[in-house]
């Protein structure tokens, strides 16, 4: 005997192993269209056309779907509906003709045209005239949408089977109908709404207003739900960037929204948190060290040799300059908040402290000169970078480019340059070149680690290529 729950789990497990078996022949044919090179760059192309905002493929999502819809409902009113109720009523007035020229013909000794034409008209509510014996007009030019022509024309043949000639386009409320008999030509005028269902086009406005109604309300609806995370995304990358969130950032949004929202808003406490603190651990630290080496610096101006003080004074010098690269590279751009800088300055201020150590220096820039940067980090990050090129170029070149909402610059010497090999490798902190070119042979080996960290803070980065100069570019490009 067979439980129900062993039943149950029978057919759960077969419906699992349906949905898998479907789940795979999906697969494979997605596998399959995608190796067809047809296929694959129409799938490519439709993917580079698809809009990237989250707010456009919502409305998508919506929008797409009410078309299919609403294509569906006017393919199915105009294929069942429209049709069979024009169909029927053209059939109705062939009917009334086919009637009228019966009588016409079976009884011609009572069968008075007076008569007829009074019956036709009070009781069809057709106006007929009996022509002479002429040929029938040309056949007319018919209309884009031929729905009733083809449907009147249908039924003519089908129960009169006799040459006709219909106008369904010269007058727009009448349709005219001449039937060719053995005596005379028999000319019907009827109303259009007897032969065509002439109230579609309040379905379909009716169809075309509601979709539009729909759609305003899909985006109104979807812009207010997309603008909370909007918000997120702009407080996140503010945060990247290093500036101050807006104030008037909180969860708003749906559920999910807000929970995002909240989650990053305990992020940043938390790391603003640890910042303040190795801030404050590193300050501690930074204080003790310079407290000992100014009192080393004392001893040493009390010692008579002099040959003796001076080297000693000398590395006490240096300890303390190390000491200062150890701490900015450990505290980074930690507590600046960022301002307008002009790069044009900045640039002449680079250019003047070059050419005070002797060497020959170009500044060139273009677009706009002032961004939104942390001041003393970007020069902090420029001037190392200045430095560096420095110490084993000649003529130095800078340059930088506004374009958009990115700042680029270049800086390039006419060195010995770096190999390509080892140029993600001099990023490295306290990292040291065997080859002539080192970029801080008597320093820390800080200088280019402090710079590449300054630009990933404001959400930018710094690569190494070869120069034009024939040394090392160093380019920096950040959001501004």
């Amino acid at each position: 005997m067979v439980s129900l729950h062993d039943f149950g789990n029978g057919v759960g497990g077969q419906l699992t192993r349906q949905a898998r078996r479907s789940r795979q022949v999906i697969r494979r044919a997605l596998r399959y269209l995608r190796t067809r090179p047809g296929i694959r760059h129409a799938l490519d192309f439709l993917s580079a056309q698809m809009p990237k905002g989250l707010y456009a493929r919502s409305l998508m999502i919506i929008v797409i779907p009410v078309v299919l819809l609403q294509s569906v409902v006017a393919f199915v009113f105009m294929e069942r509906h429209w049709q069979t109720v024009t169909w029927r009523l053209s059939s109705a007035v062939t009917q009334s003709i086919a009637g009228i020229i019966d009588v016409y013909e079976s009884y011609p000794q009572d069968a008075d045209r007076q008569t007829l034409t009074r019956i036709a008209g009070e009781r069809l509510g057709l106006t007929i005239t009996f022509l002479p014996t002429e040929p029938l007009p040309p056949p007319t030019e018919k209309p884009f949408f031929s729905l009733l022509d083809r449907t009147l024309s249908q039924e003519i043949s089908r129960q009169i089977a006799r040459p006709f000639w219909i106008d369904t386009v010269g007058r727009s409320n009448l349709v005219e109908i001449r039937i060719k008999l053995e005596d005379a030509v028999l000319r019907v005028f009827a109303r259009r709404s007897q032969t065509y269902a002439s109230n579609s086009h309040i379905f379909l406005l009716w169809m075309l207003g509601t979709s539009l109604v729909l759609l305003a309300v899909a985006v109104i609806f979807m812009r207010n739900q997309v603008r909370p995370i909007q918000q997120l995304a702009d407080a996140a990358e503010a945060f990247g960037k290093g500036r101050d969130v807006p104030d008037d950032f909180k969860p708003t949004g749906a559920r999910e929204v807000r929970r995002a929202a909240a989650a990053f808003i305990e992020m940043r406490q938390r790391i603003e948190r640890q910042i303040e603190q190795r801030t404050s651990m590193l300050a501690g630290v930074s204080h003790d060290l310079r407290t000992i080496l100014t009192r080393f610096k004392l001893q040493l101006a009390l010692v008579r040799d002099k040959a003796t003080s001076e080297e000693l004074t000398r590395d006490a010098d240096e300890m303390q300059h190390m000491l200062e690269d150890y701490m900015a590279f450990a505290r980074g751009d930690t507590g600046e908040q960022a301002g307008t800088v002009d790069i044009v300055a900045l640039f002449e201020e680079l250019r003047a402290n070059a050419e005070r150590l002797g060497h020959h220096t170009e500044v060139t820039f273009r677009g706009h000169p002032e961004v939104v940067l942390k001041p003393n980090a970007f020069k902090r990050c420029l001037s190392n970078l200045v430095s560096n090129a420095c110490r084993f170029g000649d003529d130095i070149r800078i340059g930088a480019v506004r374009d958009g909402s990115w700042l680029t610059v270049h800086i390039d010497d006419d060195g010995p340059g770096i190999p390509p090999e080892q140029r993600d490798s001099v990023f490295k902190p306290f990292h040291r070149l065997d080859d002539a070119r080192n970029q801080d042979i008597s320093g820390t080996g800080l200088g280019l680690s402090i710079a590449l960290d300054i630009a990933r803070a404001h959400g930018g980065d710094l690569k190494l290529d070869q120069s034009p100069l024939g040394g090392l570019r160093a380019t920096v490009k950040v959001p501004v």
